[in-house]
């Protein structure tokens, strides 16, 4: 597919209504389209039909299709692959014999326009509103889905749910201290205290001791026999090693410039001619969606933890890329299959479950092509999603470990 022909599906969306046997998909202008419907009661109603409001960032209103550039046609892929992978998780989910309502409303990434949509009872009466994407969206409409007794899902951003403390917020996205803990753990469960020395390299910018600090506070309270060494530098560090001792270094940071000397000294020290040391590696987060020496990362056996992972050999996700590419006729992205595991989680918990599907959202497992929903709930904070992955360099690729 031609960026231009991309370009113009997003204007079609926001222009006519697609529709499918059980799915109906809206597009709601609020400064143009008055809504003819009003809703009042819709728990008490017998549920017969879910109403969804998926609020997206398309961005029309900025480019004019004549003349867009390549720059932004590309601002416009996100939300583009992500409606449609919503759309094709709420196909699929309709095939247990719920019928849905699909709202798709373009929020430009700009607060006046979501407050234009709080005026709109589509909104207001949905069952369940998937968007916006962004923290500072998702802060701005909380007083309105707290008034509204809205469920709000975060899909994309990797906030703190206490950054909004709404109680009907579902963060669908790990926070980084989540990640933390999961990689200690991990060290836990493979490292014995007798003989190994857990390594901090944290340069100390906020964020690398967003993700050094969990670490420390979660070995510090669980495994108290661990010893923590912490140095600002892979520099500093080697001249306190000791022969004999397994090391477990973390790397915090996600700055390149810092990542790539770092990891180039500790495969060196493990790699000595005169007797390397017995290191293995942890990485942040965000080393997925960055660039190192593969080489390097594998020799050091070196484990990261990720939200999503797509096992592009498994017959489900095979099977989805072939539909995707039936019904929009191009690759499906990273925002295709998330928004794919969105739309089939949530709607299969309406089907199931009706107006009351919130009870059971700490309830209901999910194992999706992109990444797994296993949620728990706090009641100032909302659900938070628990299930996180962690991959490991082998066969010069990252392989799901955990």
């Amino acid at each position: 597919m031609t960026r231009y022909y991309k370009l113009l599906m997003a204007f079609l969306i926001l222009t006519f209504a697609a529709c499918s046997p059980k799915v109906n998909t809206t597009v709601k202008k609020p400064e143009k389209v008055e809504d003819k419907v009003v809703k009042t009661d819709k728990a008490a109603k017998k549920f017969t039909a879910a109403d969804i409001s998926l609020l997206v960032p398309f961005k029309l209103n900025q480019i004019n299709l004549k003349t867009a550039t390549k720059t932004q046609i590309q601002r416009t892929d996100m939300a583009i692959d992500f409606y449609q992978g919503v759309k094709l998780g709420i196909d699929s989910a309709a095939a247990t014999g719920l019928n849905f309502k699909l709202n798709v409303f373009d929020t430009k990434d700009d607060n006046t326009q979501l407050a234009n949509l709080f005026k709109k009872e589509a909104l207001k009466n949905s069952n369940l509103v998937i968007g916006p994407v962004f923290p500072d969206g998702i802060k701005y409409i909380t007083n309105y889905a707290i008034a509204n007794d809205l469920t709000i899902v975060s899909p994309l951003a990797a906030s703190k749910p206490s950054d909004f403390n709404n109680p009907n917020l579902v963060s669908v996205v790990n926070d980084i201290s989540q990640h933390s803990a999961k990689i200690a753990d991990y060290i836990a469960r493979h490292y014995q205290s007798s003989n190994s020395i857990v390594v901090l390299i944290n340069p100390k910018k906020t964020a690398d001791e967003q993700f050094a600090a969990p670490i420390r506070a979660f070995l510090k309270a669980n495994y108290s026999s661990y010893i923590v060494q912490e140095y600002s530098s892979t520099y500093a560090f080697e001249t306190k090693m000791i022969k004999g001792k397994r090391y477990a270094v973390v790397i915090c940071s996600d700055d390149m410039g810092f990542v790539k000397p770092s990891l180039d000294k500790v495969y060196k020290l493990k790699n000595l001619r005169t007797g390397g040391y017995d290191i293995a590696l942890f990485g942040h987060p965000n080393w997925v969606k960055q660039n190192y020496n593969v080489t390097q990362l594998q020799d050091l056996k070196t484990v990261i933890s990720t939200s999503y992972h797509i096992d592009y050999k498994s017959s489900a996700v095979i099977n989805f890329i072939k539909k995707y590419r039936q019904e929009f006729s191009y690759e499906p992205s990273e925002y295709s299959f998330k928004g794919f595991d969105i739309g089939f989680y949530f709607g299969k918990l309406l089907a199931k479950h009706g107006a009351a599907y919130r009870d059971f959202i700490t309830k209901e497992k999910y194992k999706g092509l992109h990444n797994s929903l296993e949620f728990d709930n706090d009641p100032q904070t909302g659900y938070y999603n628990t299930a996180l992955k962690l991959l490991q360099y082998k066969n010069m690729s990252l392989n799901l470990i955990d």
